[in-house]
Order: C-alpha cells, then sequence, then structure tokens
C-alpha cells in the first residue's frame, strides 16, 4: 500500500494531480507589433495539485476541482490581455487556477509553437510552479 501511495505522490506534497494539456486558444501576446495584429495559436498545460480521495470516496463533481472549468479559464485568458510576454499569461493562468478551491498547487505550461525566433525550432515554452 505504501509503494502505491509513494508513486501516486510524486510531488512529495501528500497531493494527487489532475492536468489537462494541449488546451488550444488563439491569443494576441508578442512584443512584436505583427504578434499583437495577427495573433497565433497558444498550447496551455495545466496540472493541478489536489488532494482526489474525497471526490473518489464521493464520487461527486464538487468534491473535486472541474477540469473543464479550469480549461475555460486557461482559454478566457489566452484570448485575454495583450500581454507582451508569455511568462505573464502563465502567471494569470496559474494565479486563476489557485483561486479555486482544493488546489494546492499548479503547473502551467504556455507553448509559443509560432513564435517569431528566426531559426529553425519546434517549440518555445514557459513552464510555471505556484502554490497556494
Amino acid at each position: 500500500m505504501a509503494d502505491r501511495t509513494a508513486r501516486a505522490d510524486q510531488g512529495g506534497d501528500g497531493l494527487d494531480r489532475i492536468a489537462v494539456t494541449g488546451i488550444r486558444a488563439r491569443g494576441f501576446h508578442g512584443v512584436l507589433e505583427k504578434e499583437r495584429r495577427d495573433g497565433q495559436t497558444f498550447v496551455v498545460d495545466v496540472e493541478l495539485g489536489v488532494r482526489t480521495g474525497p471526490a473518489a470516496a464521493s464520487d461527486d463533481l464538487s468534491d473535486t476541482v472541474d477540469y473543464a472549468a479550469v480549461a475555460a479559464d486557461v482559454v478566457a485568458h489566452v484570448e485575454g490581455g495583450p500581454y507582451d510576454l508569455i511568462e505573464t499569461l502563465a502567471e494569470r493562468i496559474a494565479t486563476a487556477a489557485l483561486l479555486r478551491e482544493g488546489v494546492q498547487r499548479v503547473t502551467v505550461t504556455v507553448h509559443k509553437p509560432d513564435a517569431p525566433v528566426g531559426v529553425p525550432f519546434d517549440d518555445v515554452t514557459v513552464t510555471i510552479v505556484r502554490h497556494r
């Protein structure tokens, strides 16, 4: 039993994880005029540190974090702004997630796959971790 718990608690803080990855939305973030004018697709991954035991016992959505609502928050932030930096976008998303009851930790990765880097590349990401 302890072995299973150790595997589930990879963060070492006793929290379980709920993740929504690959959330896509169009945003107008960046420091260049073209980015602000034309926009581009951003992809966001969100991992929430929560205690899922109460929800597992009750089988009731009200005892956990509604990941559909979290995903909708992400889209609203990507479509909002605009922000110069994806660091700011990530911070706004993390702050909103931590306002949800039960969320103790959040990891947000913002992908900007069409960033104007000037050389061939696969992706630009910023990942932040915030705790309540």
